[in-house]
This record gives C-alpha cells, structure tokens and sequence, in this order.
C-alpha cells in the first residue's frame, strides 16, 4: 500500500491512465510526462475541437455576469446549460462559498443565466477534486443544452504496446468506462491506426458501425471521428477522449464532453496551444518552479526535499515519512539540470516558512555531481543558508567537486562548522556530534543503503533533540 506521502506526490507525476484493462491485457500504460503537462479548460479544447471541425455545442464564455446574460441571449436556444470553468472534475455536485449550489446548471430563462452567474464569477468553488477551500472560478461558459438520444464513448490514445495510436470505442458511453471493460469487455472495440498511412475510411466506418450509428449517423459519425483522428496528430495530443460522443434527436453527432492531453516535448511546436496553459489555480510557488523546469508541488510538512527523478523523488518523500517525519514538498530536479536551477531550487525551498531543514538525495547518472555541488555551495553564500542541510551525492563527478571536502573549501567553513557524515557514524557518538553546535550538517555517501539510512537516523536524532542546534 502507498504511503499518504507517495500518494500526495503522485498527483505530479501521474496524467490520465490509458485505459490500461481494453488496451493490452495485463499491462497498465500510465503516462510519465518529463515537465509539468498542459491543463486547459473545458472552453479551450471545445474552441480547438471546433476550429477543427468537430462539432460540439454553440457556446461563448464570459467572466462577468453581464457577459454572461448577454451570451445567452445571443445563443437563443431553447435551453441553456450554464458550467464554472475550473481544472477540476465533479463541477455538477459543487459548492461555492457564495452559497450556490453545482457549477452546472440548465435554464430556460437567459436572465436566469446572469443570476447564476453572478454567485459563481468570484467565488471559489470546492469539489472532491479540489482542495478544501476550493478554487476561484474566474469564467464561465455559456452553452447551448442539447438532448442526447443516445450515448456512446470514443477515445484516440497512444499505445505502446501497439507502437501509435488506437482507436478505442464502446456503445455505452457517459459512463466510467473502466466499469464497461470489466463487466462487458466484448462492448470495447478497437482499430490500430499505422501512424504513417493515417486512418482508414473503413477503419472510421467500421468503428461508427460498432458504436450504433446507423444509416446517415453512420457516415456522419466517420466523418467525425475521422476529424477526431486528424486533430489528434494536429497538435500532437496523445490522448482525446469524447465521453459522450452521442447522437442528438434532431440527427446530429456531437461530441458533447472531450478531454485532451498533450505531449509536452512537443511544444516547441505548440506554442498557441501551450500558450494557453491555465496556472491560475496552481500555488504562486508551483508556478515560480515551473519557471525553471523544476516539477514541484507543496507538501504540509518541514522537511524540505530536493531530488532527482521522479521515483527517487517519492521514495525520498516516503523515507522521511517512515521515520517519523513530513516532508514540505516534492521536489525534481530532472536529469537536464544546471547549476542555476539548483540556486533557483534552494531559493524556493527556503523562501517556504514551513521549510524547517532541507534533505538532498542525488543520484548522479545523467546529472553530474559536480554541478550539483556547485549550486549548493552558490547558495549556501548567496542564501546564508540557516537551517540544517543533509545532502547525498552519488555517481557521475561524486569524487571530484561530488565531494564533501570539495562542499567545505568552497563554502569557505574551514572552521568545523561543517560536518560531513561518515559511514561509521553510530548512535554512540552523537551526543558529542550535538555539542559541536553545527550550522549546516553535509553528508556525502557511497550508496543509497545502510549508510544513507544510518545519516537519515543522525538527522533525524537531531532534530527531535533540539532543532535549533542547527
């Protein structure tokens, strides 16, 4: 089972799953992205699907009220739905602190729309999926309700195990699509698409077919998906997933709800589109790191930690954790990193209040030690760094400027304030350790074993003894 601190930090590192139980059977795809991934609102991916020529609901967005009733007098339809525009699921079953209830709402009355909202615009708005407080909705968008005679489920992903892309579709759509697989897997359809010839008219055809559509639906649901299909390469996505991709009484497919996700190495070529990238909900701080490539996300402890790689990462988290302690943050520095990042990492760490001693764990395989070790000691001058610091170098260059002499020369503590940490450190000898009134502890070790967990039980004796040592 994971630990909480493990499950806190995977929420950086995990996108959407690619359905791993209709796609290969007995793997489990789950993208890893390298930075932080796009996040847009429901309106942004509607205007792209649009602009593509996918058909989805009319539909204008506002952030004041006034725009928002005048938006719905120029749909002039016969029902209007009314959705708060956050980075969160559950929007329906939604409170805001205004007192309203749902960030989704239908009406037949445009003046109705403005009332709303009125006591959404502003506010924030809490779902399961957003923290306690809630987030701020700054838009809302104003769409045209349509009827929905029948609901099915279409989704474009890129699948490893079968080397591009894959067309995955069902009949029973606007439900948890997982539940279909497990309970009716013969109601998943699929159709690998050769990312170099492109789709198939009778590959869009025989998918419309397996959906339900027939007769002219048939033709027009191709049409669709095949559109679906073009925009997915377009702006290299590597998922849209259509949930409901439905039929309307009148005789028309829409793609009423999409979700989109985006390779981020790609943009470079995407710079409109990421452009558009909503921070606004994230932490000041979240966005600042991102500013430097650093994929960071707050934590509610003390312990501050600073890592390379993602796995490295969690399980530094899930250490401290295990020991009694609670890290402030998850931290990865990647493995492109330069020693400015590093400056700008220790920047942020300790500009937190909460941040009360910071732990390194490096792992030098692509990064080099040595670059490492020179950010440290940059902001240990810079910064005047005043809280403990336990640092772990191990790999690439650890034995030149990677080293625990070379982090006291630099630093220019030649009078014993800095400590490294041997190997044969025992609990024997730390009360002598304590009395040297230490105000930076450096550990430099050779593997991430017992040494590293025999360090991690000095800094942690420390700290419970008295803090304020350091």
């Amino acid at each position: 089972m994971a630990s909480p601190v493990a499950a806190q930090a995977g929420k950086l590192l995990r996108t959407l799953a690619l359905r791993p139980r209709f796609l290969a059977a007995g793997s489990q795809a789950v993208q890893l992205t390298s930075r932080r991934w796009l996040n847009l609102q429901e309106y942004q991916s509607k205007k792209l699907m649009s602009d593509n020529g996918v058909r989805v609901q009319r539909f204008f967005v506002a952030d004041t009220a006034n725009e928002a009733l005048e938006a719905a007098k120029r749909l002039n339809a016969k029902e209007i739905v009314l959705k708060a525009q956050i980075l969160a699921g559950g929007r329906g079953k939604g409170v805001f602190n205004s007192g309203l209830k749902g960030g989704v709402h239908l009406t037949k009355d445009p003046n109705v729309v403005g009332q709303l909202a009125e006591q959404m615009i502003g506010y924030n708005l809490a779902t399961k999926q957003t923290p306690k407080e809630g987030v701020k909705v700054n838009k809302v968008m104003v769409a045209e309700a349509l009827d929905i005679s029948r609901e099915t489920y279409l989704a474009i992903l890129m699948d490893r195990s079968c080397n591009g892309p894959v067309l995955v579709g069902s009949p029973q759509g606007g439900v948890d699509i997982e539940e279909v697989a497990a309970s009716n897997p013969e109601l998943i359809f699929k159709e690998q698409i050769d990312i170099f010839e492109g789709i198939k008219d009778s590959q869009a055809q025989r998918m419309a077919e397996n959906l339900g559509f027939i007769g002219p639906l048939k033709s027009q649901a191709a049409d669709q998906i095949t559109k679906l299909y073009n925009l997915f390469l377009k702006i290299d996505a590597t998922q849209v997933e259509v949930n409901p991709f439905g039929e309307t009484p009148e005789g028309q497919v829409v793609c009423f709800d999409a979700k989109i996700n985006f390779d981020d190495n790609a943009e470079f070529r995407q710079k409109d589109i990421f452009a558009m990238d909503d921070k606004s909900e994230n932490e000041p701080i979240e966005n600042e790191a991102a500013k430097y490539d650093l994929k960071y996300i707050g934590l509610d402890g003390n312990i501050a930690c600073f890592v390379n790689g993602a796995g490295l990462a969690m399980a530094t988290c899930d250490i401290i954790f295990l020991n009694g302690g609670k890290p402030a943050n998850f931290l990865d520095l990647g493995g492109g990193v330069k020693e400015a990042q590093v400056y700008q990492a220790f920047k942020l760490l300790t500009a937190d209040p909460k941040v009360e001693a910071i732990l390194v764990n490096i792992f030098g395989g692509i990064v080099n030690c040595a670059i490492i070790a020179n950010g440290i000691t940059k902001a240990c001058r810079e910064l005047e760094l005043k809280v403990p610091l336990v640092v772990r170098l191990e790999g690439t260059f650890m034995e030149k400027k990677g080293s625990y002499m070379h982090i006291k020369q630099e630093t220019g503590n030649s009078n014993g304030n800095i400590t490294g940490i041997q190997e044969n450190v025992t609990h024997q000898n730390l009360n002598g350790l304590l009395k040297w009134q230490i105000s930076v502890i450096y550990s430099v070790l050779s593997a991430c074993t017992y040494p590293f967990k025999e360090a991690l039980s000095l800094f942690f004796y420390c700290w419970r003894q008295d803090t304020r040592i350091f």
